[in-house]
């Protein structure tokens, strides 16, 4: 209701219109005319004296029916509304020693995250000492953002932000998803070779980080296991 109202007071029509003059828009163009004399044209074909312009010189109006003025205004915003897409940074946390179990949680919530459009801040905490740890926690958002390769793009490798490492991830755009390498790989394998564990392809996440050769197999593992 208030909105409704907040509308319909934000324009002057007929005799509310101060200026002694207006331009009026008019099917053949716009002309300047004594405010009386549009209110009179007005009158004449029975609609409103709107001013939709109150700050130009003279101020801009329309002959329209008022109640018309409004749905059309209304729906005008509506359909600004609807193309406005809000996008929202959802965030996962995690540990820096995270089970399995909650990790395949979490990536399943960060799915919804993406497949809705929302981007998604993933981040390990680093509680006490555990900061000793922050290459393990590299590691898990790194197999992390490998994982969700299908719905993300990475935005920004992890970086360490006092005891938190953040790794910002970007829903991808229809289109735009495809099968992880792994999938793809299983599938070239032949049936009889399938029970064997595929390695996870080293991509461009993987080749800029900065993590051991040995932090790395392990990534390569845990992504493998069951």
């Amino acid at each position: 209701m208030g909105r409704k109202d907040d509308l319909k007071n934000q324009y002057r029509i007929n005799e509310a219109i101060r200026s002694s003059e207006v331009r009026v828009i008019t099917e053949g163009g716009a002309e300047v005319m004594p405010t009386y004399k549009a209110l009179d044209l007005a009158r004449r074909q029975d609609v409103d004296l709107v001013e939709i312009s109150p700050n130009a010189q003279p101020p801009v109006c329309r002959l329209i029916d008022y109640s018309k003025f409004l749905y059309q205004q209304k729906k005008k915003q509506k359909e600004i509304k609807a193309k406005q897409v809000k996008v929202e940074v959802k965030e996962i946390r995690f540990g820096p020693q995270t089970d399995d179990h909650d990790y395949n949680f979490k990536m399943k919530h960060a799915i919804e995250f993406l497949k809705a459009g929302n981007k998604v801040r993933a981040y390990v905490f680093f509680r006490g000492r555990s900061i000793l740890f922050k290459e393990q926690g590299e590691v898990l958002l790194l197999r992390f953002a490998n994982d969700l390769e299908e719905y993300a793009k990475v935005e920004s490798l992890p970086s360490l932000e006092g005891k938190k490492m953040f790794l910002y991830l970007s829903p991808k755009k229809p289109g735009q998803a495809k099968k992880p390498q792994q999938q793809q790989q299983q599938q070239r394998v032949a049936p009889e070779k399938q029970e064997e564990k595929a390695e996870i392809p080293v991509n461009n996440v993987f080749a800029n980080a900065k993590i051991s050769p040995e932090d790395l197999e392990k990534l390569k593992s845990a992504g493998t296991e069951e």
